[in-house]
């Protein structure tokens, strides 16, 4: 029997002036990592940093950040995550400080890049928190190899294109979000010229991927929660839905007053709905 629930999450206190779905603040300084490298990966290297320590009480937890994202923007969840388990995050493939190659962009590319950089790092299963593109590569992992997920955290996840809202191309804010992408890029990448090729690269996977049918979301059997924004500029309400209803026992989370980038948004209320899950 599918298992649906509703977090609501909500801000105390009196009204802002300015609707907080419609800004995207920066993320805070990086806590101090406990170890950072370059992991060689399917041809790549895959910057990646850990922090806190491992715990007999928690599994670990793999934090994944959304297309021509970073690492970094995980820095508040990172600062609370870390004081009681081991926290994990990376760079994917071509994002902030990696690197890519001619290989096709895909989600079951970009999931083996993962799971590769898991082996490296000695850990077999972890918890995992993924945010767009990060909650679609969850979603690969959760179907593809299970065994190495406790739980999955997907947020702003789509199953199949069709699940994109069409305005988000305009949308002012997510807009705002890829040039702000672009100025991480140039900082960080070790090919800062090179954004452009890097987007137009990525947008061939976007455009055809993920193509999930039901049958295949419905053999998820890692225990998911299925999270958006109310606000969410790109993915439609009716798909997060569909993608609840599909997977058997999946929690239907619904963050308040946020959109997309509700890590950003709403930091600690975030965190919170994390660990509501994975505690």
């Amino acid at each position: 029997m599918i298992r649906m629930s509703l977090l609501v999450l909500c801000l105390a206190g009196p009204a802002m002036a300015e609707d907080r779905w419609t800004t995207i603040p920066a993320a805070p300084p990086m806590p101090a990592a406990s170890r950072t490298g370059m992991a060689d990966v399917n041809g790549i290297r895959m910057y990646y940093a850990t922090y806190g320590t491992a715990s007999d009480a928690h599994d670990p937890v793999l934090m994944i950040h959304g297309g021509l994202g970073h690492a970094d923007l995980w820095a508040a969840q990172v600062a609370d995550l870390m004081t009681d388990r081991l926290v994990i995050v990376a760079d994917s493939r071509g994002h902030g400080r990696s690197t890519r190659n001619a290989d096709p962009y895909g989600y079951d590319l970009m999931a083996s890049d993962y799971l590769a950089l898991l082996d490296v790092l000695g850990v077999p299963k972890v918890d995992l928190v993924g945010w767009s593109d990060g909650g679609i590569i969850g979603l690969d992992i959760a179907m593809q190899h299970p065994e190495r997920l406790d739980r999955l955290f997907a947020h702003a996840a789509n199953i199949t294109t069709d699940g994109v809202n069409p305005a988000v191309a305009t949308d002012a804010v997510f807009g705002a979000y890829i040039a702000r992408m672009a100025t991480d890029y140039a900082r960080l990448s070790p090919t800062p010229d090179q954004f452009d090729p890097f987007v137009a690269q990525i947008s061939e996977m976007w455009a055809t991927q993920p193509n999930w049918t039901d049958a295949d979301v419905a053999a998820i059997s890692v225990r998911t929660a299925i999270v958006v924004g109310a606000y969410d500029e790109a993915i439609l309400p009716a798909h997060t839905d569909k993608i609840a209803a599909l997977i058997p026992g999946a929690d239907r989370v619904i963050l308040q007053d946020v959109s997309h980038f509700a890590m950003l948004q709403a930091p600690d209320e975030y965190t919170a709905a994390i660990r509501a899950f994975l505690d």
